[in-house]
Order: structure tokens, then C-alpha cells, then sequence
């Protein structure tokens, strides 16, 4: 008996062996050895059909629930036509370093990446690994799209053997350089160089070809004008490629090295740059949240759907809101200078419906959208252990305004949700001393392991709630280490914190992680505070309402609706209903009794290290708005002496800030408690009225005092790459709109006859 159950072990080991290690791998071998052996046809097959390049439009709802257009997505055009004799070699080597160094070897695959690509796409059931060689992306673009698909991939990969045999390496590389998306609408290397460097692709510099091809693997993420620290980071990896393959010099490398990207917006540059200039394309009415929701296309649909496709898009944005909020930032800014900034965001709770969003004082000359965060680099170091991940990292999220910034206070309901969802009662007392020593905490040069109260403030003892409305660091210190700092990430992750990570070697749980050592950005935390408005319930944040698209036969389709949003519990109503409660208390008799605007309303003040960043975010059942003011180039230049303020805590001018906006945003809606249901206004029925005039909408498918925070110790920030220094106030000059034509081939197919 106990053989026959050996042997029938053995043959199920066996069966699954073979069906799940030696099938694939078969499979791939048959595959890779088709690439490379089997006979090909003598002609390519027909490039895909192509449609001139069409405009797509941003629309908004009015108050009168009409449709204005507000902006459009056009395909940037070079000026000149760009001949192979004009793409200078440097670029050649910089993209060849940088996305396929075997391109002058290999036969249009790569059979290791191809291998590795495919095993993993099988183990995972997903197409998980990329492994595309220059030609093979090429031939992604001109013949078979962009379908996520096994048979795609394999289609690819004939096509791209097929192609190589029968085409000059030369020329591949030339129709891939001409056609590549490179951003913000642009695509070829011709029309990357005009925009962003204002100059022909010919005479482009070493540094500047090593940015350019530093853009192909995520465009909108390492795009200069949005990202320059990212732009840098991936322009110094190029660098260093080019000098290892041996493409440029030491001496070469030496110089370009210290040329870090530099916007013209940021007024004259201190020493040799790489100098980025602000976009010529067309200004967009709200220039802020036409540039949020170009961001959420791309990243859902791609650039060339974007920017070629004619798409239709009804945004979720008030535009009388939008309005009142590019002028509340403006007048809080007024008699202030740049690199100092502001930004505002306002998020309907119950939709997630994006209703206001102003990333600074101006975007035509900054190209920076603030209100936009980023996601933090995931560590690579094995020692650093990781008990909570950021979302963005598995499933990325709309960035576009740095890494973000450290909240502060701010982040202590994150501290508190988690608390009361552990059964912490707000009655809960702790001491409350002016500081607190971390136990058993290591001093180091960035962790003294001291944390302070404002002014040296406290003494005694404090409740939960007291403790949050006058927002005791020390007390908070010692809630989050009973709590624990992975509850509180994860917690801040469940709200919508894209952001929010938890490494015990680095974070260490010392009793900071409560005080806002994780950079968020506005956007994410006005939506994040929008779940306790909605009483626990979470819809995501989306700029979007509806997104149509016209079919080859005109039919319009509409491929995106958010009329009606899903909403997800994320955290029990009687902890969101005693969060509220708490957040009530900040504004009725704590941090921010600048931010009463006479109606229930709750909230949380936060000033990080050094008064370097300011925030307040508040919330009423039917708007919830975060406000940050800060500078621009850096996280360290304190916040002090600015328009009769002396310390520039989230009470003060942010508060302010925030009141004045609420009070107009509310003004025309019914007092409600939290309790009650939220008087929404529904921009569907806009739709359909629209609709019914003659619009078709297609087929639906749903789918005070100080803030006492204050100064306190944290540990180092996660390496960054090199920011700007800060420069004194400049003028600068703005980018003027050139014509742009409407039509372009989106794809120039190989045409060439067969090598010799």
C-alpha cells in the first residue's frame, strides 16, 4: 500500500511537472525556434489601416448644466520634416543604451528577454515582463497595435524577425526614432527636440540626448516639464549607460554629468543645464485640470488615443468652482513671489467627482502640477523589509507634481482611524509631555529620537480627541507605536493614499510615522478625508465623467462612464461617524478656528519639520478640500515672515485659505450633519438632457491660535534625485501658442526594398 501511494505521488509530481514547467517551456522553445528557422514570407504583410491624426475636447457642466468646451488634446507638430542624415549619432547611441543595446546583433528579437518574458507571462498568466527590442516596438506601432495578448506578443515577435531580415537596421532605427511617443502629444525625436529644447534635432547635445531617450519606457512619467526630478534620475541612468558601453568618454560623462534638467520657467540657470522650455502648444482654459485629466487618459487609454483618437470628455469639474479656486490661490499668493506655491483640490465625497483643482500660481510658466504627487521608489536594498506596500507601485497612479509632500499633522486621522478600528476609545487618556523620548530609539545624524510640541507646549495629560484637536505630537507618538505603524499605513492605503508604505528598518516605528513622514500629495488626501465625510465609503477619485469616441462608421461610443460611481466600504460608519466627531472638534475648538465657516465641518491641520510645508484639509458632507502652501524647488526652505505671518502653521494661512473657498462653495448648499444625506447636485441628468437636445450620449456602460504641531524630528526621506536650488525671483518669459495642424499619419511604415 505505501508503494502504491509512493508511485501515485510520483506520477502527480510527474503531471505537474509536465504540465506546468516542461508544456511552457515547450512551447517557448517552439515559438522562439519559429523567430528564428521557420521560412518567411517574401513580403511583409499591409501596416495597419491608419486615420488621420483628430483633436480630442474637454468639456465642463455649467451651473445652467450645459457643456463648454474648456480645452483639447492635439498632436504637437515639428516644424521641419526630419531626414535619417538629421538624427545626429549621439541620439542614436543614447536610445540604442538605453532600451535595446543588442539592437546591432540580434535578429529583431532578443531570444533571453523573449524567453524570460514569455516564461513569466506564463507563470503569472499576464503579460508581466516587457522584453520588446527596438524593432519589435517599432513593429508594435506600424502593424499590430498595442492589444495586451499572448498572440499579439507572438505576432510581434515574427514580424519583427521578418522585418529585420529584410530591412537595414538603419532604417528600422530611423522609423522608430520619428514615430516614438515622447510626451505631452509628441511624437518622433524631431518634434521632442523642437518642444522641449527649441532646437533642431541635429544639433542636440549629449545630455540632451540622453533625456530624450530616458523618456521612451514611461513618457508621462519622466516627462521634464511635469517630473524634472524623475527626468534627471532617468537622464543620469542613460549617461551612464552611454559611458558603459563604451558610446562616450569619461571625459564626456564628467561634463554632462553635473548638466542636471532645468526648466526656463525657473528663470536664468546657474551653470551648464540641461534646459527645458515651457510647451508651445495651445493654453487650455484651467490649465490645472486640463492637465489632470490629459494625465488620467494616458495613463488609462495611452498617448496616442489621447492625442490622435478625437475623443469627446465631459469632466467632472465645476468650472464657477474651479474659478473661485484659481482665485482663492491667487489672492493667498498675491504680494508673494515664486518658487513659494499653493495648491487647492476639492472632491465631491459621495462620487469621488473631482470638482476643483489648482496646482500652483501658474501653470504656463511652471509646467508643474502640485496638486499632483508622485510615488515613492521601491526599495531595492534586501535589508530594508517591507510590511505594507504602496498601491502605486502595483497599479500606477495619476502623478505629475514631483514625489509629493510630507503632510505633517495632517496624517494623525490616518493615526486615529486605525485607533478606533482597534477599539480605542477617543475617551482614552496619555500623558502629554512637551517631549518624548523614544524608547529604546538609536540617535543618528536625521533621528535625535526626541519629539517636541510646538513651543514646548504640554504637560499633563490628554484624551485621544483633545490630543487631535489641539494635535499633540507626543501623545500621537505614542498612539501610533500602540496602534502600530503597519495598521497606519495600511489604513491610510484603504483611504486612498497611493503612497502610504511601512518598512519597519526604515520607518522603524519610532513614533514619527504618525507625524507625516510619507509624501502625499493634495489630490489624495482631499480624496482620502473624503471617505469619513461619506461616512466610511470610498469612490475613487476621477476627474472624468464620460468619455465617447467616434467609430469608423461614426457612430459615437462611449467608452467611459462614471455617472453613476461605485462606491466601496472601506472603513465602519461608526468609526468614520467618531472620526467626524473628533475632526469637528479641530475647527469648533482647536488647531483651526481660522476655518469656521458656520456649518458642520470637520478637519486637521499639519505643519511639517521646519515649517516647510503647511496644509489644512477639511471637509463638509458634500465638498472636501485640502490646501498646501509650500515651496516648489524643495522640502527644507521654512515658511516664515510670509504676508504678516511669522510661522506659517496649517492654522494660519491655510486655514484661511480654505475658509474663504468653502464659504463660496457652500454657500448655495443645504446645511446637512454627517448623519444626513448629502445634497448632490447630478451631473447625469446633465448628460441626458444634453442627450435628449439632440446629443447622443451612446450606449452607457456603467463602470485660529498656532498650530501646536510644530517642529519635531524625523528620519531621512528616501534618496531623491537632485532638485533645483532655489533662485530669486525672475521674470520669465511665457511660451507663445504656434499653429498646430489637425492631421498627421499617426505611423510611417517601412516601404524600403528587401537588403541585398
Amino acid at each position: 500500500m505505501a508503494m502504491g501511494l509512493i508511485r501515485g505521488v510520483t506520477r502527480a509530481v510527474a503531471l505537474f511537472l509536465v504540465c506546468s514547467v516542461i508544456t511552457p517551456i515547450t512551447v517557448i522553445v517552439t515559438i522562439l525556434a519559429t523567430f528564428f528557422f521557420a521560412p518567411l514570407p517574401a513580403k511583409l504583410p499591409d501596416p495597419r489601416p491608419t486615420v488621420a491624426s483628430r483633436i480630442s475636447r474637454v468639456y465642463a457642466i455649467d451651473s445652467a448644466g450645459n457643456r463648454q468646451e474648456i480645452g483639447a488634446f492635439r498632436e504637437f507638430e515639428q516644424n521641419t520634416p526630419v531626414r535619417p542624415a538629421d538624427v545626429p549619432q549621439i541620439l542614436k547611441d543614447a536610445v540604442i543604451s538605453a532600451e535595446d543595446k543588442g539592437f546591432y546583433s540580434h535578429g529583431g528579437i532578443d531570444p533571453r528577454g523573449s524567453m524570460r518574458a514569455l516564461w513569466a507571462d506564463l507563470r503569472k498568466k499576464n503579460l508581466a515582463q516587457g522584453g520588446s527590442t527596438i524593432t519589435q516596438q517599432y513593429v508594435k506601432n506600424a502593424y499590430v497595435g498595442e492589444e495586451r495578448s499572448f498572440v499579439r506578443k507572438i505576432r510581434e515577435a515574427i514580424l519583427a524577425s521578418q522585418l529585420d531580415r529584410q530591412v537595414d537596421k538603419d532604417e528600422i532605427l530611423f522609423q522608430y526614432l520619428s514615430n516614438i511617443y515622447l510626451g505631452e502629444g509628441i511624437y518622433g525625436v524631431g518634434a521632442a527636440s523642437e518642444s522641449y529644447f527649441r532646437k533642431p534635432v541635429s544639433r542636440l547635445t549629449v545630455t540632451e540626448s540622453a533625456m530624450i531617450a530616458g523618456l521612451i519606457p514611461a513618457p508621462s512619467r519622466y516627462e521634464p516639464r511635469g517630473n524634472p526630478a524623475l527626468a534627471e534620475s532617468k537622464r543620469l541612468i542613460v549617461l551612464a549607460k552611454l559611458y558603459k558601453a563604451g558610446f562616450i568618454t569619461r571625459a564626456q560623462l564628467d561634463e554632462a554629468t553635473p548638466q542636471r534638467v532645468w526648466l526656463a520657467s525657473q528663470g536664468p540657470p546657474p551653470g551648464p543645464v540641461t534646459l527645458v522650455y515651457p510647451s508651445q502648444q495651445q493654453e487650455n482654459r484651467f490649465p490645472f485640470f486640463v492637465d489632470y485629466v490629459r494625465r488620467y487618459l494616458e495613463l488609462k487609454y495611452g498617448p496616442a488615443r489621447v492625442f490622435r483618437g478625437g475623443l469627446e470628455i465631459t469632466v467632472t469639474m465645476d468650472p464657477d468652482l474651479q474659478a473661485r479656486a484659481e482665485a482663492t490661490v491667487a489672492d493667498a499668493l498675491s504680494g508673494t513671489s515664486a518658487p513659494l506655491e499653493m495648491s487647492l483640490v476639492a472632491v465631491e465625497p459621495p462620487t469621488g467627482y473631482v470638482k476643483a483643482l489648482v496646482g500652483g500660481r501658474d501653470f504656463a510658466s511652471s509646467q508643474v502640477n502640485l496638486a499632483l504627487g508622485g510615488c515613492p521608489r521601491q526599495p531595492t536594498d534586501p535589508k530594508i523589509k517591507v510590511e505594507v506596500e504602496a498601491s502605486c507601485w502595483a497599479t500606477p497612479a495619476v502623478g505629475g507634481g514631483g514625489l509629493g509632500r510630507q503632510p505633517g499633522s495632517s496624517f494623525k486621522p490616518f493615526v486615529l482611524a486605525a485607533a478606533l478600528s482597534r477599539g480605542f476609545e477617543p475617551t482614552k487618556v496619555y500623558k502629554a509631555p512637551s517631549t518624548f523620548q523614544i524608547p529604546d530609539c538609536k540617535v543618528t545624524a536625521q533621528n535625535k529620537c526626541t519629539i517636541s510640541n510646538n513651543e514646548g507646549g504640554g504637560g499633563g495629560s490628554a484624551t485621544i480627541a483633545s490630543a487631535t484637536a489641539k494635535s499633540i505630537n507626543t501623545v500621537y507618538a505614542q498612539i501610533v507605536r500602540d496602534v502600530g505603524c503597519k495598521e497606519t499605513a495600511e489604513m491610510a492605503r484603504n483611504l486612498g493614499v497611493t503612497a502610504a508604505w511601512y518598512s519597519p528598518t526604515f520607518h522603524t516605528c519610532s513614533g514619527t510615522y504618525a507625524l507625516g513622514v510619507i509624501d502625499v500629495s493634495p489630490l489624495e488626501m482631499a480624496s482620502s478625508f473624503g471617505v469619513f465625510a461619506a461616512r466610511g465609503e470610498r469612490a475613487a477619485p476621477t476627474p472624468v465623467l464620460e468619455v465617447a469616441e467616434r467609430t469608423v462608421d461614426g457612430q459615437r461610443r462611449v467608452i467611459e462612464d462614471n455617472s453613476a460611481p461605485e462606491r466601496k466600504r472601506v472603513l465602519d460608519q461608526i468609526v468614520a461617524d467618531a472620526v467626524n466627531d473628533i475632526l469637528a472638534g479641530v475647527i469648533t475648538g482647536g488647531t483651526a478656528r481660522a476655518a469656521d465657516i458656520g456649518r458642520p465641518a470637520a478637519g486637521k491641520t499639519g505643519t511639517s519639520q521646519n515649517f516647510s510645508n503647511a496644509w489644512f484639509v477639511g471637509y463638509t458632507p458634500t465638498l472636501s478640500t485640502s490646501v498646501w502652501m509650500g515651496y516648489s524647488n524643495n522640502q527644507k526652505t521654512p515658511l516664515r515672515g510670509i504676508k504678516g505671518v511669522d510661522k506659517v502653521f496649517g492654522g494660519t494661512i491655510p486655514a484661511r485659505t480654505w475658509k474663504k473657498f468653502m464659504s463660496q462653495a457652500v454657500a448655495d448648499v443645504p446645511s446637512t450633519k454627517f448623519s444626513e444625506d448629502p445634497p448632490i447636485k447630478d451631473l447625469a441628468e446633465a448628460l441626458r438632457r444634453d442627450a435628449r437636445g439632440g446629443f447622443d450620449p451612446g450606449t452607457r456602460r456603467p463602470t485660529g491660535p498656532p498650530d501646536p504641531g510644530g517642529v519635531y524630528l524625523v528620519e531621512a526621506p528616501p534618496p531623491q534625485a537632485p532638485v533645483p536650488a532655489t533662485l530669486p525671483p525672475t521674470t520669465v518669459a511665457t511660451a507663445v501658442p504656434t499653429p498646430v495642424p489637425t492631421t498627421r499619419p499617426p505611423v510611417t511604415p517601412v516601404t524600403l526594398l528587401p537588403r541585398p
